[in-house]
């Protein structure tokens, strides 16, 4: 049984970690990049190397809490001068034998920067398979991974009273979404992932995180959250004795029907205007795509819900089977992996599954009438920032006040083309006119799209001074075209290139 963390020794050991500048800036600058990059692929060796024999505090924090190195027990008390080995065992963050320190788990420091400003948690989680030397244990708390800072980055930044985190692991989704939710409730079928969520509230000082333990929304039956975040453990697995089921990715259930019933069950647990976001898997099956399979869940939600879908990526089985094994700590080349990699095929084929999707998924009860939003987006190429979540706010906002205008509201209205975007045209050799107009947003999803001369004039035009109506009609005149055609054209297009954050709505 895990004791609850001591408040005092957090703060404690969260001061000691200040004053050795214990950061991830700091980490890269000891190590470089090269070697930085490498612990995120299990290599350790490279940045131990870097750090040769210095036993500076930053130097022996990183090799005890970051590679999982032991380090002598001297050596940690120096760095640690307020918690001191005793402190930091009682905290189980490592265990200590006569003059040696062991880790018992990982520490490392995560930058963020949002809507708010920038700043760094430390984030505590299980020891990796570096520091294990061999496969994970299936209650295995992960850490900080690139789908734990998707997800972050995605939050939206505007602030709301509830919050929900479901599937919190090591809590950083928590953490992020207190930095806009008055409080939020923390859930995870693991106790241990639980425990680890709240030593991390604790060392980074963020209160107003409650735990509960349970699978889905049973740990919060018939309560409702104006904001709800979920990066669930929805990793298609074999229902088999034997294949791994990693508590941090496996929620248990055949294929991608986690993702289902989060989606079908979700609306229920959403005030009028409420927001769950949430990562997710969806496999295309028998011919069915799986972006119209997600839809139809959406589809099916008791609840009627808007919906933004974006699809960021599509693997074949094969590939899908071997990331998760490797995952899993599975070496290739050994007869155990070659087992597991036939029994994921299996099971897909069992299902006919052609491919699976990755990828965000927005989901909001409206405040009142029927659903007014329905995106379901392939964006294979889509770039994942810190100000993604601001972009998402945006775009929501703005479909929300197109809505209330018809065609002639949309053409009354003055736009201003983002600062962000810009313009590419491509001709042929000797040719004056272009064959290609290409525009390009540097923010937001990184969309390039290309548009005729008409829409890429208009875009031009969009200052900030005249409506879109009027530029379309001047635009329709030097293309000696019909104004009216054109504006029927054109507005459906402007209202999307506003969503997509092309154009900015200027405020009435």
């Amino acid at each position: 049984m895990l004791h609850e963390p001591d408040p005092l020794l957090c703060e404690t050991f969260a001061a000691d970690l200040s004053a050795a500048g214990f950061t991830a800036s700091a980490l890269k600058d000891a190590w470089g990049a090269p070697a930085d990059d490498a612990i995120a692929r299990g290599l350790r060796g490279p940045a131990a190397r870097a750090l040769g024999d210095r036993d500076d505090a930053l130097a022996v924090l990183a090799r005890l809490l970051v590679l999982g190195l032991a380090q002598p027990a001297a050596s940690v008390s120096k760095a640690l001068p307020g918690v001191g080995t005793e402190g930091l065992v009682q905290l189980r963050i490592a265990t200590q034998h006569a003059a040696v320190v062991t880790p018992a788990a990982v520490v490392r420091p995560h930058s963020y920067a949002d809507a708010m400003g920038a700043g760094e948690w430390w984030i505590a989680s299980d020891l990796n398979e570096a520091a294990l030397g061999g496969p994970l244990p299936e209650q295995h708390v992960l850490g900080v991974g690139r789908a734990s800072l998707t997800l972050a980055a995605l939050q939206l930044p505007t602030p709301a009273a509830r919050g929900l985190d479901i599937g919190a692991g090591c809590g950083i989704q928590a953490l992020r979404a207190r930095r806009n939710v008055a409080h939020t409730i923390a859930t995870d079928v693991s106790d241990r992932a639980l425990w680890f969520t709240r030593l991390n509230a604790l060392i980074n000082g963020v209160d107003a995180i409650e735990t509960r333990s349970g699978s889905l929304f049973d740990p919060v039956a018939g309560e409702a959250f104006d904001r709800i975040v979920s990066n669930p453990p929805f990793v298609i697995t074999p229902r088999s004795a034997e294949v791994p089921a990693y508590e941090y990715r496996d929620g248990g259930m055949v294929g991608d029907d986690l993702v289902s019933a989060f989606v079908t069950g979700v609306g229920e647990h959403l005030v009028p205007g409420g927001v769950a976001q949430l990562l997710g898997n969806w496999e295309s099956r028998d011919g069915v795509d799986g972006l119209d399979r997600v839809r139809e869940w959406v589809q099916s939600s008791a609840v009627p819900l808007d919906a933004w879908i974006v699809e960021r990526e599509s693997v074949d089985p094969l590939a899908y089977a071997e990331l998760w094994v490797r995952d899993g700590g599975t070496l290739p080349g050994t007869a155990r992996f070659a087992d597991l990699i036939d029994a994921w095929l299996d099971d897909f084929a069992s299902r006919k599954v052609s491919a699976v999707g990755f990828g965000y998924l927005l989901l909001r009860r409206p405040l009142s009438g029927p659903p007014t939003l329905a995106r379901y987006e392939k964006l294979h190429q889509a770039l994942v920032a810190d100000s993604l979540g601001v972009h998402l706010a945006e775009a929501l906002e703005t479909h929300d006040r197109l809505h209330e205008l018809d065609a002639e509201g949309v053409a009354a209205s003055v736009f201003t083309v983002a600062p962000d975007v810009t313009e590419a045209r491509h001709h042929l050799p000797g040719e004056e006119d272009p064959t290609i107009i290409e525009l390009r947003q540097g923010g937001g999803f990184g969309r390039s799209l290309n548009v005729d001369s008409g829409l890429a004039a208009l875009v031009g035009a969009c200052d900030g001074d005249l409506a879109a109506g009027v530029l379309i009609d001047a635009i329709a005149q030097l293309l000696e075209v019909d104004a009216a055609a054109l504006r029927a054209d054109l507005i459906p297009r402007v209202r999307e290139l506003a969503v997509m954050g092309f154009l900015n709505l200027n405020t009435p």
